[in-house]
This record gives C-alpha cells, structure tokens and sequence, in this order.
C-alpha cells in the first residue's frame, strides 16, 4: 500500500514567503518550504496496481495552464480545538475543475474518495498544544497575507509517508498542463 495525493506544488519563491511567516507561535509544527503544496485530491492508502490505474488516469486531468494567487490565512479544526494553520487561495476556476478532474481519476481508478467539499488551502503548520489566544494573535498578525501571482503548469502525484517528526513527501510522477 502506498498513501497517495494529487497536489500543485508551491513555487520556491512563493514558498519562501510562506515560510518567513513561520515562527511566533509555540506549538507549531512548521512545514518546510519543500512540503508546501496545494491538495487537488486525497487518494489514501492505495494498493500498487490501483496506484498504476491511478497514475494512468491522472493523464486526463489536464487543463489549460492557469495563475494562481495565495489570500489570506486560516484555521481547520474540531472540538474547539485548533489543529492546522493554512495559506487561503484565491479564487480559481481553473483550479477547482483541476481538482474535480483528480477526483474523478481517483473514481475511475477504483479509489473509494471523501465526500468532503473542495477548499484549497496550503497547510503552514500542525498545531499540538498551541494556545488559542496566540493562534489567534497569529492570525490576526498574518491575515493580509497575498503571495504574487505564480503560474500553475503542472501538477504531479505524490507519496507521502507518516512519521513522527511529520509527513515526507515524495514526487511519483508529474504532470504538465
């Protein structure tokens, strides 16, 4: 089994951004600029042959090159607790139907996906014991965050292993728009 996930990658400058907002707030669990990426789809744990099927069905995903900008920043969590920190995305059609595309890759390749909607977001940190007052203050301190316009002209599929210091990603197999 391999855990897989369609995703576009966060150019380097952009991340570097990104993560020159990554400090203030104990308890964060800061994302390298390498990790930075925006999910299209989340395929999960996949047996390699379906990951194959996969792999072969993301080459219909394709669409027209698009430009893409980062707004804004964000929390996820449950039970009043806090458990993420994100970059928002700018509106983006193109995106959306990227992602829809991905999804439906995942359908025809036998994949059983989330029934969860779409929200594209770039992950900045995993929160464990982070006060919510300072999360808070983060946000506050962050929420005018706008990257640069940056090309989308590709994305690719990727592993990712869990381990205890976070997830390690690996590119399997990229794809040009």
């Amino acid at each position: 089994m391999i855990r897989l996930f369609a995703a576009v990658p966060i150019p380097f400058d952009v991340a570097e951004g990104l993560t020159r907002r990554q400090r203030g707030l104990p308890g964060a669990r800061w994302r390298p600029a390498e990790a930075l990426h925006i999910t299209l789809a989340f395929y999960g744990d996949v047996a390699e042959p379906r990951a194959d099927d996969l792999a072969a069905e993301l080459t219909r995903a394709a669409v027209d090159p698009f430009a893409l900008t980062l707004e804004g920043v964000g929390a996820f969590g449950d039970d009043h607790r806090t458990r993420a920190l994100w970059a928002g995305v700018a509106a983006s059609e193109p995106l959306n139907v990227l992602a829809g595309r991905c999804r439906a890759a995942g359908q025809r390749a036998g994949i059983a996906m989330e029934s969860r909607d779409y929200r594209p977001h770039v992950t900045l940190a995993y929160l464990r014991g982070a006060e919510d007052d300072r999360v808070g203050a983060w946000m506050t301190g962050h929420n005018l965050l706008k990257s640069p316009s940056f090309r989308v002209d590709r994305f690719g599929l990727y592993s990712s292993v869990l381990t205890d210091a976070g997830s390690h990603y690996a590119l399997e197999r990229e794809y040009l728009l």
